[in-house]
């Protein structure tokens, strides 16, 4: 804004406002933020401007003069330092929020792993449960199979039904007792005469051997894989009469036990069963055990 002063001769000095033609803008500082000051551009002045104006005019013109002036109120929008304060609180409270979260999450993840750890080490608990268990049931098993084992014993006469005389034959014979009244644990076979034993162990065994005449004596002995071990004889001058015999084995398993007639012998059996062939398990012995 450019001010013209004139002097007057019959007047004191005249202040006269004269703009120049052009707007001026003015940056004004508004708190935080910046805001335009715009000063309309005054209209050029008239030749009115350079007539003297008396000293008691001057404040009406210079009031005219400033009512032509317009000024544009600063508008101001929301103070931005109190928005990003307000923005950077809600970020400090969302960081600390998060790294609550994350430290939750830690926590979980941590607890997670040694849920799964412990479901691993019951896994390992529950295999090492199902293999005892299984032991367990083997064991079990093989203790029933070793008790039903452990009860052996059987007894046997030579005839089935009726009476009658076996032999004399011109060579050993095995004896075959057909009829069966205990035979517990089935290591007898009333088919073969052969008693197998089941487990290794102690038996023992008793046969009688009943005669009748005296053409020929009555002989049998006890066999065990094929060796001789025990005779039963008798040669009775008339009627009739018996022999018998015992012992007690050291069997494994597999061992096979029989009577085997002499040759040129003979043996009678009749309904009363007077020869007969019968055997039990004592006890089971180790194999560790050696006699």
């Amino acid at each position: 804004m450019k001010l013209s002063v004139r002097r007057c001769s019959k007047v004191s000095v005249c202040t006269v406002l004269k703009a120049e033609e052009k707007s001026i803008n003015k940056i004004h500082e508004c708190g935080e933020s910046s805001c335009l000051v715009t000063v309309s551009k005054a209209e050029p002045p008239s030749e009115s401007d350079n007539d003297i104006i008396p000293r008691g005019e001057q404040a009406d013109y210079q009031g005219r003069k400033s009512a032509n002036v317009s000024y544009q109120r600063p508008t101001c929008p929301q103070d931005i330092h109190a928005v990003l304060r307000e923005m950077s609180s809600m970020l400090a409270e969302q960081k600390v929020e998060l790294r609550h979260l994350q430290r939750e999450n830690e926590a979980q993840a941590a607890k997670l792993g040694e849920l799964k750890q412990q479901v691993q080490e019951q896994a390992g608990e529950l295999t090492a449960v199902k293999a005892k268990t299984n032991v367990t049931e083997n064991q079990v098993e093989a203790l029933m199979r070793d008790r039903e084992v452990k009860q052996v014993a059987f007894s046997a006469s030579l005839l089935a039904s009726g009476s009658g005389i076996m032999g004399p034959f011109n060579a050993h014979t095995n004896l075959v007792f057909r009829h069966v009244t205990t035979n517990i644990g089935n290591a007898y076979s009333p088919n073969t005469g052969f008693f197998i034993a089941p487990v290794r162990g102690a038996y023992h065994f008793e046969f009688y051997i009943g005669a009748h005449g005296s053409s020929h004596p009555s002989a049998a002995w006890l066999v065990k894989n094929g060796q001789h071990i025990f005779i039963a004889y008798e040669h009775q001058p008339s009627h009739y009469g018996s022999s018998s015999n015992g012992a007690t084995l050291l069997l494994e398993v597999g061992d096979v036990v029989f009577l085997r007639l002499l040759v040129n012998t003979r043996i009678f059996d009749s309904e009363d069963h007077h020869s007969t062939f019968s055997g039990h398990l004592l006890f089971t012995i180790c194999t560790s055990v050696r006699v």
